[in-house]
């Protein structure tokens, strides 16, 4: 097992905490570099969605895993970018500026669905912003001048400085670079005063209160950046499938949002890019699986929910940490084996949010 033996203060914001994480971290940054060399086309589309998500799920796991703040519209903040993308980029708007208006609407709205944060939490904040989502799905299907309205609306391939990102591997290279860019952004963050008000808002306001930390402003910065990284998301999305509509950011994308940062894991930077894997990955495995089940269950119309809904219900009920807990606990089994006892993570069911011990 490894022990990191600190002398300073500024150790425990370092981005790297010591050797492995370079090393492995820049193994998989190779990885990434080299991945459209190495696997199909289709498979590299795949990988772009995990992008994608894992930029989405960065800004819910902030306002969810970090804050506290559950929100079930979220998919509406991945339309609002989406559809200001289409907007901006069919009207000849250069591709970086509609992106960056893209990301700045979709912040404003945030702090607009953020006021009601500040009134409501737990389950009548989940009801706000899902009233929320119904809105802005309604405004998607009806603002039929702008957004196409049911029909839909196609984008062009996107142009950045003369140079066009009409193919799979030049678009992956942008997702893949616009990640890595909003991942340090989101750590540096959190290592910030600001991110550890978020943290200390997370475990108890009232207590966060106590210390000075103002609630009604932190609140709804947290709203804001979440809701600025799914726009972001959203217009990536756009540029992905090249043609959306109002039922590609209903109710379903919103819960299959947050079923990605709860499996995943929550309170955890890894968990968002873990819970968009389990996201894409998932309805292939699935269609794998039809193949061996009876015609009866394969061919059944609601088998994708009943799946999620199961496996949603397992880690709840034995894994509430997420597919990262699970890591944690594999690579802690390894670390300290033999001496690895049973009840060593089960600390985990006395506590909800923080780390205090009962």
């Amino acid at each position: 097992m490894r022990f990191i033996f600190k002398t300073a203060y500024d150790q425990d914001i370092r981005l790297a905490k010591h050797g492995g994480h370079v090393f492995w971290y820049s193994g998989l940054l190779v990885a990434l570099l080299f991945a459209p060399w190495v696997v199909s086309e289709y498979w590299l589309a795949q990988l772009t969605f995990i992008l994608i998500y894992g930029i989405v799920g960065l800004g819910l796991m902030l306002l969810a895993g970090f804050t506290g703040l559950f929100s079930i519209g979220h998919a509406a903040f991945l339309g609002v970018g989406a559809y200001t993308e289409a907007v901006l980029t069919n009207a000849g708007v250069p591709f970086p500026i509609a992106m960056a208006a893209a990301t700045a609407l979709s912040a404003a709205v945030g702090v607009v669905v953020g006021l009601p944060a500040l009134r409501v939490k737990g389950i009548y904040l989940g009801i706000a912003t899902l009233s929320f989502g119904f809105i802005v799905e309604e405004v998607f299907a009806r603002w039929e001048g702008v957004t196409g309205g049911n029909a839909g609306k196609h984008l062009k391939a996107p142009e950045m400085l003369g140079w066009k990102l009409d193919t799979g591997e030049s678009f992956y290279f942008l997702c893949l670079v616009l990640a890595i860019v909003a991942t340090l952004l989101i750590l540096n963050l959190l290592r910030s005063p600001t991110g550890r008000a978020f943290v200390a808002i997370r475990d108890s306001e009232v207590s966060a209160q106590s210390m000075g930390i103002h609630l009604a402003r932190y609140k709804t910065l947290s709203f804001a950046i979440s809701a600025a990284l799914a726009g972001l998301g959203g217009a990536l999305y756009a540029h992905k499938l090249m043609f959306i509509s109002p039922d590609q950011f209903n109710i379903l994308q919103s819960i299959d949002l947050l079923l990605m940062v709860v499996i995943g894991g929550l309170g955890s930077v890894h968990g968002a890019f873990l819970g968009a894997i389990f996201l894409i990955s998932m309805p292939q495995v699935i269609a794998l699986a039809k193949d061996w089940l009876p015609d009866a269950v394969g061919q059944a119309p609601g088998l994708q929910g009943a799946v999620y809904g199961l496996v949603l219900i397992a880690f709840v009920l034995f894994e509430p940490l997420g597919l990262y807990g699970r890591w944690l606990k594999i690579r802690t089994y390894l670390q300290i084996f033999p001496f690895y006892r049973r009840g060593l993570f089960k600390r985990q069911k006395s506590f909800q949010k923080s780390e205090r011990l009962r």
